[in-house]
């Protein structure tokens, strides 16, 4: 069961969401605000993990509200104007919905989402893997920006403060991300940390062999040069590449 919290200033559309959300038992409703104030008392709160957010707020803009939002819990932004879609995606929203939401794009949203587990209690913080293999997001430095599905992210390494994230397709964009933090959020079983200093996504492994000094190492898409996994974690990289259907 996913818990959410309703924030939006017009109680007709307030009203016309919780209705399509009727339609989805999996969600329950566990708190609404119509201001920014009162977002900004109900973000406070521990026991949600979805928030249904409109821009718009009566007293300020709910992109200020980001910070608010609990550790772990995603964001649907519901709006009657597209040209904030870029922002949304800048922040990693779950989706972003234009007002009067339709009832499939609505479905779609929630499809996306981690599936609940039971038991689970919101308090205890974000449960591994907050984002799915489909999500987008958007990274972007001084120099360079691009949107890009989870699942093609190859390799993550860290660099002082910052990662550099390998694509798929050979791309690298420098991050002011820590390794943990994308530890935290990336999904199971596909991504794994490899060694002290590197997340290796194992779906995007083609192959392993190990070299002369008996270390053992990763041939990833993206990447001219083999990643090496440590021989302490080797045990676990094998059985979820197993789990995969990628071992040999």
């Amino acid at each position: 069961m996913h818990r959410a919290l309703l924030i939006e200033d017009e109680a007709a559309a307030r009203a016309d969401l919780r209705a399509r959300l009727a339609a989805h038992p999996e969600v329950e409703i566990v708190g609404e605000a119509a201001t920014f104030q009162g977002a900004r008392t109900l973000l406070a709160r521990e026991d949600y993990d979805l928030v249904f957010l409109d821009i718009r707020l009566i007293g300020g803009n709910a992109f200020d509200l980001v910070p608010a939002v609990r550790p772990g819990a995603r964001i649907v932004f519901a709006t009657a104007y597209d040209h904030y879609a870029l922002r949304a995606f800048q922040i990693n929203a779950l989706d972003y919905l234009l007002k009067p939401v339709e009832p499939a794009r609505l479905a779609d949203a929630l499809h996306r989402l981690p599936p609940a587990v039971a038991g689970h209690d919101p308090a205890q913080g974000p449960e591994a893997g907050a984002l799915r293999l489909d999500d987008v997001v958007y990274l972007r430095t001084n120099l360079r920006a691009r949107f890009a599905l989870v699942g093609e992210i190859s390799v993550i390494t860290a660099n002082d403060n910052y990662t550099e994230i390998l694509l798929a397709d050979g791309a690298k964009i420098f991050l002011r991300k820590s390794l943990k933090a994308w530890e935290e959020s990336l999904p199971l079983p596909h991504f794994m940390r490899v060694h002290r200093t590197q997340i290796v996504n194992l779906g995007r492994v083609t192959e392993y062999r190990r070299d002369s000094e008996e270390r053992t190492l990763l041939f990833v898409a993206g990447s001219s040069e083999p990643v090496p996994a440590s021989r302490y974690r080797w045990g676990d990289i094998r059985e979820r590449l197993e789990k995969l259907r990628l071992g040999r």
